[in-house]
């Protein structure tokens, strides 16, 4: 029988319990977790110490964790705000970024980068909304119209690109033709699923038996939850796409249809935060810095200048069309917006895996993508949050009058 060790997963675990209570202790350090977690990944790895491989546990532990991710990212999205006025000018500006983001895209590979452009555009035109959060809710900027316009602009940036990047790099289709009926079939079956499921959960007797079993030992609504993710990654990959369109969309879904019952129950997103951000999500990050070619990084030249430039690529692309926003927000947190949507790491790691499976892309330019949004992730809070001090200029426009 073959012996399999957990001996990097318990080091992974590890990890996983240190970062937040060193965050703990220096709670003015502006940095998300999981930056330190990927960052950890990579000392630990065989690029340092050699202590932890991405070995078979691993491996399955890390995907299941990315799945959780884009699951969590599609429930955290909030679609009354993808409508109105906040909706207008984030979509206004996401189009301008879309713009800069080929322009870019189009200019690296007349450098001779080794990657494909519309890949690359695609990965600069995104944003971490997950990240994003925590850092306006510490800003004391979550409920404000100001946090709204960030968030939806971040939800936009995160929905886009990972349905440009199911349909064009993920999709099994040989034709572009065949590629979008694919997409716009599985998008019909997740409606028709999403219809079936509001109908079904109105039944009164359905929504008594799920509300006595939510809190036993059956949680019955966290294991609904998570059957549906499985499910819609498996359609995902039965309709050629890959699995984390099908996470994103169930976690879409579950919002939507209101899984968790007739009235908001905060405790089922608090059940299924808890498995995902307890558990699963750290062992992916750090994986990732796990699985990170620091060694091919360091030893060659050209990819150490790439990093810069994709940080400053990264700048442009998503921090520039939130000068757009200074009409109604003055233009000091313009810059921040600016900023904050230009944090993006989670997508790029994913994009990055599909490339490299798809041969889109180098592994030392994946690298190279990879630390730009490491940096992105580290340094562009803190500039934003100098930006949001309470020294800033208030907002000058209401924004409901936007657009």
């Amino acid at each position: 029988m073959l012996a399999i060790s957990f001996n990097s997963v318990l080091i992974i675990a590890g990890i996983a319990v240190l970062i937040p209570v060193l965050l703990g202790f220096l709670p003015q350090v502006p940095v998300p977790g999981a930056v330190l977690e990927v960052i950890a990944g990579i000392v630990v790895g065989p690029a340092v110490l050699g202590w932890v491989r991405v070995d078979a546990p691993v491996q399955v532990l890390s995907d299941l964790g990315l799945g959780m991710l884009l699951f969590l990212a599609g429930l955290e999205i909030d679609v009354e705000r993808l409508r109105g006025p906040l909706a207008r000018l984030a979509g206004s500006a996401f189009a301008v970024s879309a713009v800069l983001a080929l322009l870019c895209a189009s200019v690296f590979r007349l450098a001779g980068l080794g990657t494909q452009p519309l890949l690359l555009a695609i990965m600069l035109m995104s944003t971490s909304a997950g990240l994003l959060l925590p850092l306006l809710k510490d800003a004391g900027e979550d409920t404000t119209e100001f946090g709204q316009l960030v968030m939806t602009a971040a939800a936009l940036a995160e929905i886009v690109p990972i349905l440009l990047l199911s349909l064009f790099f993920s999709a099994a289709s040989k034709t572009t033709a065949d590629q979008l009926v694919s997409l716009a079939i599985f998008l019909t079956l997740l409606v028709l699923i999403g219809l079936t499921l509001a109908r079904v959960l109105r039944l009164d007797a359905l929504d008594r038996l799920l509300s006595r079993l939510e809190d036993r030992s059956a949680q019955i609504r966290v294991r609904a939850a998570l059957a549906l993710a499985l499910a819609c990654g498996v359609l995902a990959y039965r309709f050629g796409f890959a699995s984390i369109l099908g996470a994103f969309a169930a976690g879409l879904l579950v919002k939507l249809v209101e899984l968790s019952g007739h009235t908001p129950r905060p405790q089922f997103q608090t059940k299924v935060e808890a498995i995902g951000f307890g558990f699963l999500v750290p062992i992916f990050f750090i994986a990732t810095g796990v699985s990170f070619q620091l060694k091919e990084l360091l030893a060659n030249p050209a990819a150490i200048a790439e990093v810069p430039l994709f940080l400053v690529a990264l700048l442009v692309v998503r921090g520039l069309p939130a000068l757009l926003y200074r009409r109604s927000t003055g233009t000091r947190r313009a810059e921040a917006a600016g900023l904050l949507q230009a944090i993006t790491l989670t997508f790029i790691i994913v994009a990055s895996q599909i490339g490299l499976a798809t041969g889109k892309i180098t592994p030392t330019a994946a690298a190279s993508l990879l630390a730009a949004g490491l940096l992105s992730s580290a340094l562009f809070p803190i500039g934003a949050q100098r930006l949001l001090s309470p020294g800033a200029e208030p907002v000058t426009a209401d924004l409901k009058e936007t657009g």
